[in-house]
């Protein structure tokens, strides 16, 4: 081998000789190498394997020594406990027993049971009982570490003290020496023993031995009494030890004792049990009790109390809506009913197989219904912390799809379970946020509201009010806010107003107070001596209290007087008004009778010739004179109708007789002047028959027809047409060819006195369209004008051919 090596180095080296021989000398060298190295890696394999078992040999021995000195250490320190006059137990995990070290009888005189300690209420007092197990159960869920001193049932101080040691919870229990009762004297040594130290002999018994308080009920029972009552088959409720006597011979028992203040003895027949020996005798606020077995009853002790038969909580709980889960210490869930499975959508098929509720919240969180939450498992771990509770704990859960669940752990009495009751609380919050929102509108409302709201209950106490009451009635806030009753109110309203506060509100309370079944709301006004106005209103609420408003209306009233005031001033103008137009016009038409009746003398020529001029000033007189009676008539009409004494006098008219009194008229007043307008009249056949008031149509033909002719040019054409509308109506229509009427205007035309001019053409005084409206309306009808293209007016007015019959219908 050395040669074939040394022979492969030569050719390495010489390039020259190593080109030809270099493929051949290293294929036959490599499976020698391989075999050498395979050989060395054994052989430092095995070398290492004898070094490892040999540390491993002497740190087994090293383990083992220091084990048995861990062993021989625990034993001590559990002799040392044993022997220290204290109990100490430890809760290692959850839905695990825990352990009880050291002496029993040092706290239970004549008790061997270890987890008899954890029987609280057996050997405290009953408040010191609960206060010691709410410290244990903040200890095991919130760690909160305590130390206190509590009473037993003997007066002995206990001294506790709660720790967490290495995620364990420890508690030390220790008596201190010391008695709450001090020792008797004199006359207390006849007193009756107390239920504490009957219970301390009772203990001791190995005959069924109990305690009752002054009310009969069971507060104590030593273990041959609880052996005894599981011979029978009786059962307790709720974790509590049966009665074997029923109600009725519990109180004959009393009755007994309380008859013959001393211990007495008999036989009492049971129904399960035969005939019993009892022994009763009294104590200090209870009495206490013991019994002899018959001798076919007697049965030795079990060595372990059977696990509680918790069977009959499936019928019902799951005849419950709500939904209930029941899990054992195992965490194994046992029972469920309907609801629950249906409130989280489980299989049930699944939870027949008893699964672990660390399974079912897993499976719950997979699904995306359990509370969302940063860190699940811490979460989870403090969940499962139920199973150390000893009272009720309820706890919110906000889940993904909306829902509120109040999540209710209850321990389970005698399983170290859990019962899990899951209340959904979703339509109870979405009803309080809808209750809470209302009454946050409700608040506003009232405290935006400008009247004074004081709502009394049936005590007379404040229960409601608004900041306006406080403002009205200088009332402070911080009063209002207590709640006051209504005497107190009053006081310090009589303070902020002297003069008649106390006397206001002495009335008003005899309005609140008033509790007669039969009361109805009052309102009134408020007149204070300051000045100010106040309207208030009693309500009787449905519930039987009584609301009180007050507005303020000091303004208000002195703006309505001065508003009444205005209008009987208008009223008394008004009533002047046509008193002085009524005797105006009547004052004014004797002396144009006068004028007129001169100038048509001069017009007739019987006092002389008149030359051209002359007779053109006459025409003038007489037309303007005719004009101005015209107008003196419509005031009057116009009065007559505003003062509601205008009649009508219906009549069957002939319309042709009508238009040629208007175009009379209309001549008359037209006469002398610019050259008159061409009338053109158009009165269709078959016209029905016309009843109305002649006078007033003529009136209303001879103002549409001269309102027509002021607005049309010098000799154009006014066009009236008589038609038919339908057989109850007759239609008027006037047309002109002027320079027609804005539309702006239009509306004004009606309206009395308006004498607006268009493109420089007069109106006149403004009354001609507004007494054609009048009598119009008076006749039932109506008016429509309306501009024509390209220029022009046309005012049509719709009479009933019957006025008689249409104001009868009206009517």
């Amino acid at each position: 081998m050395a040669i074939g090596v040394a022979g492969a180095a030569l050719f390495a080296a010489s390039p020259a000789l190593a080109a030809p021989f270099a493929a051949t000398a290293i294929s036959g060298a490599a499976p020698y190498t391989m075999a050498l190295g395979a050989a060395g890696f054994g052989l430092v394999a095995t070398l290492l394997a004898l070094k490892w078992r040999r540390e491993a040999e002497v740190a087994q021995l090293d383990a083992s020594e220091k084990l048995g000195a861990m062993r021989a250490a625990l034993d001590e320190f559990e002799g040392l406990l044993a022997g220290m006059p204290e109990v100490t137990i430890i809760w290692r995990d959850t839905g695990i027993e825990p352990s009880v070290i050291g002496p029993i009888t040092a706290l239970l005189p004549g008790e061997n049971r270890p987890h008899a300690v954890l029987e609280f209420r057996s050997w405290l007092e009953d408040e010191a009982a609960r206060a010691l197990a709410g410290r244990l159960t903040d200890l095991r869920i919130e760690g909160r570490v305590f130390e206190t001193s509590v009473t037993a049932r003997d007066g002995r101080i206990i001294r506790a003290t709660g720790r967490l040691v290495g995620g364990a919870a420890v508690v030390r229990l220790r008596p201190s020496g010391a008695n709450v009762e001090p020792p008797l004297k004199g006359a207390d040594l006849t007193r009756l023993p107390s239920p504490g130290e009957a219970q301390a002999i009772l203990a001791n018994l190995t005959i069924p031995a109990w305690l009752r308080d002054k009310d009969g009920l069971l507060i104590y029972t030593n273990a041959a009494y609880l052996h005894f009552t599981r011979t029978l088959g009786l059962k307790g409720e709720r974790g509590t030890a049966p009665d074997i006597f029923d109600v009725a011979t519990r109180e004959r028992h009393l009755k007994a004792i309380e008859d013959a203040a001393d211990t007495i003895a008999f036989t009492e027949e049971h129904a399960i049990a035969g005939g019993l020996e009892l022994v009763l005798f009294p104590l200090s606020g209870g009495s206490a009790g013991y019994c002899y077995l018959p001798v076919a009853r007697a049965k030795p002790a079990e060595t372990e109390d059977p696990e509680p038969d918790l069977g009959h909580l499936t019928t019902v709980i799951d005849a419950l809506a709500t939904p209930i889960a029941v899990f054992d210490k195992r965490q194994q869930l046992t029972h469920y009913n309907t609801a629950y499975a249906n409130f989280w959508g489980l299989d049930t098929g699944w939870l027949n197989t008893e699964p672990n509720e660390k399974a079912i919240l897993d499976k719950l969180r997979t699904q995306g219904a359990l509370p969302a939450e940063t860190d699940y498992r811490d979460w989870r771990g403090k969940h499962l912390m139920s199973y150390a509770l000893t009272a009720p704990r309820e706890v919110p859960w906000y889940l993904p799809d909306g829902r509120c669940a109040n999540v209710i752990a209850a321990p389970a009495t005698g399983t170290g379970g859990v019962i899990y009751v899951f209340e959904d609380m979703t339509e109870r919050l979405a009803l309080e946020t809808r209750h809470n929102a209302l009454m946050h509108v409700q608040r506003e409302t009232l405290n935006a509201l400008t009247e004074g709201v004081a709502v009394f209950g049936t005590n007379g106490r404040l229960k409601l009010h608004n900041p306006r009451l406080s403002m009205l009635w200088k009332l402070p806030m911080n009063t209002l806010g207590n709640h006051p009753h209504i005497d107190e109110v009053a006081r310090v309203c009589a303070e902020a107003f002297p003069e008649d506060g106390r006397r206001i509100w002495g009335d008003l309370k005899q309005r609140i107070i008033d509790l007669n079944p039969t009361r109805s709301d009052t309102k009134g006004r408020i007149t204070r001596a300051d000045g100010r106005l106040l309207d208030y209103a009693v309500v009787r609420l449905p519930d039987g209290q009584t609301m009180m408003t007050f507005v303020d209306v000091s303004e208000s009233a002195n703006y309505e007087r001065v508003l009444k005031e205005r209008n009987e001033a208008l009223i008394a103008a008004d009533r002047l008004k046509d008193t002085f137009v009524q005797n105006v016009s009547y004052e004014l038409r004797s002396p144009l009778t006068n004028i007129i009746g001169f100038a048509d003398l001069l017009a007739s020529g019987e006092v002389g010739p008149l030359t051209d001029r002359q007779r053109a000033y006459t025409d003038y007189i007489r037309s303007s004179s005719a004009n101005l009676g015209l107008l003196i008539d419509n005031i009057l009409d116009l009065a007559t109708v505003d003062a509601g004494i205008a009649q009508l006098n219906p009549e069957m008219l002939d319309i042709s007789t009508l238009i040629e009194k208007a175009r009379a008229g209309l001549d008359a007043t037209f006469s002398g002047g610019d050259e008159k307008v061409d009338l053109a009249v158009e009165i269709e056949d078959d016209l029905p028959t016309f009843v109305a008031d002649g006078t007033r149509i003529v009136q209303v033909l001879y103002n549409l027809l001269s309102n027509a002719a002021r607005f049309s040019d010098p000799g154009s054409q006014v066009r009236l047409k008589v038609s038919a509308r339908g057989n109850e109506r007759i239609a008027f229509a006037v047309e002109d060819d002027g320079v027609g009427i804005p539309e702006d205007v239009r509306n004004a035309m009606f309206q009395r006195f308006e004498g607006q001019s268009v493109e420089g053409r007069q109106r006149g005084a403004g009354l001609g369209l507004a007494i054609v409206k009048t009598f119009v309306n008076l006749h039932g009808g109506s008016v429509l004008i309306e501009g024509r293209q390209p220029r022009g007016t046309r005012v049509t007015v719709i009479i009933p051919s019957n006025t008689a019959l249409a104001q009868n219908a009206g009517e």
